[in-house]
């Protein structure tokens, strides 16, 4: 029978496991990797998310990995934008194609005498001098063909194509339209050092290391990928991954010998980012919120709010407007706590003023 993991031990490992127990003395670019890329449709983000992490967490480091092409901002896991350390994603964008491959079918039916090809092809020629703004990429296609869609060609050939935004979108406290480049344009030609199935492995192997135990219906919804089920078991079979209980009876997986965190640890109130992997994209999120709670952070815009987490999990969210910070309680704090969120609050806003 499979080792049972409580609620309360599920919700500690993977709060130890993502650093949201205890910040750690680690550079920016292991922390990228333990949460295998960070969420970055929103530039600022990721800062957020690393601050949450890291001690003393320094925003000119990240600045510089962007910089000297460390890491890179580009459409990845659901085939959204995320920060991911440059080599992983030479081959973790292959991995990941069949579900941009999805936003690419929807964006080619508004096409109507182009094709999808064409348009990759177009628009790795108008790349060919380096980067360039989107706005002109978007003028480029419209000119080869001004009967389409000028809006669909982009979204193709950013679906389509490794394309990476280029600083200075993406750096600290900076703005601006993205700018588009070609991966190996940008980091330099290299191999690509796992492919097929094994990098799905190794794309599932990296998310238990950072996510796990879980289900392998949160592996595919992190992802956006499908039909998983096979690989986790064959992995399971090959004595990779051990099977776990969860608390509501879930069939949850871990890496073998991978430690469970002592369910009575405990955790000091933590703000995290937007889009923060740990809370928004987590169909295990009974772990870390409950479903009533979640649902009033939702918005119809699908702009996340920064989340805070009391005990562990979601109690509120935290929004800033420059210098001002509006925080929202979600369920019911102690005076005690909430003397604790304005302590954290007090502490992001002098980071946010850096």
């Amino acid at each position: 029978m499979s080792p049972r993991v409580s609620l309360r031990q599920w919700n500690r490992t993977l709060l130890e496991r993502q650093h949201l127990i205890e910040r750690v003395d680690e550079d920016a670019v292991e922390v990228i990797d333990r949460c295998v890329g960070l969420q970055s449709q929103n530039p600022q983000a990721a800062f957020f998310a690393l601050e949450s992490r890291i001690r003393d967490f320094d925003p000119t480091e990240l600045d510089d990995l962007l910089t000297e092409r460390e890491v890179v901002r580009m459409a990845l896991h659901r085939g959204t934008v995320f920060l991911m350390d440059a080599l992983d994603a030479r081959w973790m964008r292959p991995a990941l194609q069949p579900v941009l491959d999805i936003g690419v079918r929807s964006h080619a039916r508004e096409l109507t005498d182009v094709t999808v090809d064409e348009v990759s092809t177009a628009a790795v020629e108008l790349l060919a001098d380096g980067p360039l703004a989107a706005a002109d990429l978007r003028q480029g296609l419209a000119r080869r063909w001004p009967g389409e869609p000028a809006a669909a060609m982009v979204a193709v050939a950013r679906m389509r194509l490794p394309l990476v935004q280029t600083p200075p979108r993406g750096l600290w406290r900076r703005s601006g339209a993205p700018s588009y480049v070609l991966l190996d344009e940008w980091i330099g030609d290299g191999p690509v050092g796992v492919a097929g199935d094994e990098a799905i492995r190794d794309l599932i192997r990296m998310f238990l290391r950072g996510f796990g135990p879980s289900t392998v219906a949160a592996v595919q919804t992190w992802s956006g990928l499908r039909g998983l089920r096979p690989i986790v078991e064959a992995m399971e079979a090959d004595w990779e991954l051990a099977k776990l209980t969860g608390p509501a009876g879930e069939t949850l997986y871990d890496l073998e010998g991978l430690a469970l965190a002592d369910p009575e640890s405990s955790v000091p109130v933590r703000f995290v980012g937007p889009f923060d992997n740990a809370v928004f994209a987590d169909i295990d999120r009974i772990r870390i919120a409950d479903a009533d709670v979640y649902r009033q952070t939702v918005t119809p815009n699908g702009l996340s709010p920064g989340f805070i987490l009391i005990d562990g999990r979601l109690a509120g969210t935290w929004r800033l407007d420059g210098s001002d910070m509006t925080l929202t309680e979600l369920t019911d704090l102690s005076q005690r706590v909430r003397q604790e969120c304005e302590r954290e609050a007090a502490r992001l806003r002098e980071f946010a003023a850096r």
